[in-house]
């Protein structure tokens, strides 16, 4: 305790002289004037390069962390893995042409890192040193590689990997063509293994893969591996595995513990709900993992939770760990000073110290407001991390400071001001959502108002400068609007209970928190209750289709991949117990609770010009809801326009497709509450 107290406290004052230098060094923005045009275009915006997950080196020496940037000419975001070495200035270390370079992981020894990468031969690992260098490959797979992990001795790999195609399952293709049976059209994952000797290691030549050292499989059956952990000592893996990679086939997850040595698993975890591996104790002897017990009603909204069980008796009890603790646990690592995990509380997202052996949560002092991942030294003496402060982008840090400058490509920016406010709903439930203002903001004026509404229902919106997605909310801002972003009932950070006020209430409780907070504004009389829109993508797509049938307040909405019918949703999603356990049914149980949660049974009310786009693939959201609501709209002769992402799921993840449903939005709100007739450029 005495040592963890120590470290603590040494963190404390590192992260507390750091938020000083912040505030002696941050720069002020000059507010700009409002103008009809956007000073900072579309693709400027959707070009802002992003900081992603921060990997310290074992020795805490070295700090590997990913770059995506946006290639508008092949039309792809780029990630490349960055290298921050101590008291020098981050360098990129790879450089792929064609195609990304993610999951940086360091050897044991800190001398090498182990990516991932696309070469135009499927997604396959690549080792290059430290000191930078041309990178080597030691794989070539038929199918993609998924997870990987060095071992503990650093001379073998194991990874995760699809089965291949059988020759049966070809010869039937190429007789009777394609065709797949519904709930079988997946192929299972299994454990791989490689070892090698990294001084043998060459660039083969082009095609050559003799030299690449052969895998060999450890694990096999009618069953997917969906994630592995080696043990301390290299000896055993523990992995998790489901019957299929489906999501619905989560529920039935269980977790085995393989010896390496004799190819037998020598423990299996396995409770009704699903059971999901996190780490091996840093001394061999205990496994952390997830488990929802025997609850297989409510995973979607209840509190995760956390369970040790040591493995040094034939028959152990597993102990709960964080019970109290009244929000979702995402653990970070588990190491000689104890378990840390992050955790969403209201708009931030803090580092928290768990005592494994008292059961002692502690919050850390950061100097940031949302962490996004926290990485250690195998000591657990050192820490990276990445997040950002609530005025700027994601950056890389360590115990000593800020260690990237991502946030200046902002500067000069008009940038809204943010502020969290809170308001009483329909109910007495207390909500919270951050209204955006112009940086010119004048409190004596009356502002049209946009609702941006995020999706989830578990999600979350936090204060930032540049909102993103395919919602111009800077550029709106700078236009002269408000906007206001609702954490609904179900939002992430407000605790188990809050999360769970829209089980049986979909859509009905969620509109009561949007309007009340509309009501909150205009009683403030800095609203133009005359000029208001509302928008949002998935749940946020739901609820905007939900006001589009219920209210008249708007004068245009947006929907995006938002669910109409929730009869048809259910029938035809990839995720189908979300909606058994938000509705507490089937449709032919309780036909009235997906009527009265659904947007289309109120088609005839619908009197708001609604734009909807969805992606063309979408399985999450079948595109089959934007039809419904679409050929809703039109046969009333509401105006409305349907814009079909082309090749695109549930996400629109480039950037050109994504620039045209940006322009999209503005065209929209810009055409009902400016009254411009704005061209497509």
């Amino acid at each position: 305790m005495n040592k963890l107290i120590l470290f603590c406290g040494l963190l404390l004052q590192a992260v507390l002289a750091h938020a000083q230098q912040i505030a002696a060094t941050g720069n002020a923005t000059t507010p700009a004037v409002s103008t009809p045009t956007p000073s900072v275009s579309f693709e400027k915006w959707l070009s802002l390069s992003q900081a992603g997950t921060a990997v310290l080196s074992p020795d805490g020496a070295n700090i590997a962390y990913t770059v995506t940037s946006t290639d508008w000419k092949e039309n792809r975001y780029d990630a490349e893995i960055w290298l921050y070495r101590r008291n020098q200035p981050p360098f990129p270390l790879t450089n792929n042409p064609k195609g990304s370079s993610t999951s940086p992981k360091w050897s044991p020894d800190s001398k090498w890192i182990a990516f991932l990468s696309d070469r135009g031969d499927k997604s396959q690992i690549y080792l290059i040193s430290a000191e930078g260098g041309e990178a080597l490959p030691l794989t070539k797979e038929d199918e993609n590689i998924g997870a990987f992990s060095w071992s503990p001795d650093g001379q073998q790999i194991a990874f995760t990997r699809n089965d291949a195609d059988s020759k049966t399952a070809k010869s039937v293709k190429d007789h009777y063509g394609a065709f797949a049976e519904e709930g079988k059209e997946y192929k299972l994952s299994h454990l791989w293994i490689i070892r090698f000797s990294i001084d043998s290691l060459t660039l083969p030549s082009s095609g050559d893969t003799s030299s690449l050292p052969k895998p060999a499989r450890l694990t096999s059956g009618n069953f997917t591996v969906t994630d592995f952990e080696w043990s301390p000592d290299g000896r055993k893996i523990a992995y998790s595995r489901q019957p299929d990679p489906l999501i619905p086939s989560s529920i039935h997850a269980s977790i085995d513990v393989l010896d390496k040595t004799t190819g037998k698993v020598e423990l299996t975890i396995a409770d009704p709900a699903g059971d999901a591996l996190i780490a091996w104790s840093p001394d061999g002897n205990s496994l952390l993992y997830s488990s929802y017990v025997d609850d297989t009603t409510s995973q979607y909204y209840k509190n995760n939770r956390l369970f040790i069980r040591s493995l040094s008796s034939t028959m152990p009890i597993p102990k709960e760990i964080a019970t109290s603790f009244d929000e979702n646990k995402f653990v970070m690592d588990w190491n000689p000073k104890g378990i840390f995990f992050t955790a969403d509380l209201r708009t931030k997202v803090s580092l928290f110290h768990l005592d494994p052996v008292t059961g002692e949560i502690v919050a850390m002092p950061m100097p940031i407001d949302v962490i996004a991942n926290a990485s250690f030294s195998k000591d657990g003496m050192q820490m990276a991390f990445s997040g950002r402060s609530n005025t700027g982008l994601t950056e890389i840090y360590d115990l000593k400071g800020q260690l990237t400058h991502l946030t200046d490509q902002i500067k000069g920016w008009p940038l809204p001001t943010n502020e969290v406010i809170q308001w009483k709903s329909k109910d007495g439930a207390t909500i919270e959502g951050i209204l955006l203002k112009p940086a010119n903001y004048d409190e004596k004026k009356k502002y049209p108002l946009l609702v941006v509404i995020h999706g989830g229902p578990t999600g979350v919106d936090r204060p930032e400068p540049t909102p993103t997605y395919v919602y111009p909310i800077m550029q709106w801002c700078e236009k002269g609007a408000l906007v206001l972003r609702v954490n609904y009932r179900g939002s992430a950070g407000y605790g188990e209970k809050f999360r769970s006020l829209n089980v049986r209430n979909l859509g009905v409780g969620d509109m009561w928190d949007v309007l009340s907070g509309i009501d909150y504004l205009n009683k403030k009389a800095v609203i133009d209750t005359t000029r208001m829109g509302c928008m949002g993508w998935s749940q946020g797509g739901y609820i905007s289709a939900f006001l589009t049938t219920h209210t008249s307040i708007f004068k245009a909405i947006s929907v995006g991949a938002g669910i109409s019918d929730w009869a048809t949703y259910y029938v035809s999603t990839d995720i189908t117990p979300f909606t058994r356990e938000y509705l507490k049914a089937t449709p032919w149980e309780d036909k009235t609770i997906y009527e009265k949660t659904s947007p289309i049974t109120t088609i005839n009310q619908a009197h708001t010009p609604t734009l909807i786009q969805h992606g063309e693939l979408d399985r999450r959201v079948p595109i089959s809801d934007a039809y419904e609501l679409y050929r809703g709209l039109q046969d009333r002769n509401i105006p409305s326009r349907l814009f079909v992402y082309k090749g695109f799921g549930h996400g629109i993840t480039k950037p050109k497709e994504r620039l045209a449903a940006v322009w999209h939005n503005w065209q929209w709100f810009g055409k009902y509450i400016w009254g411009e007739d704005i061209p497509l450029p």
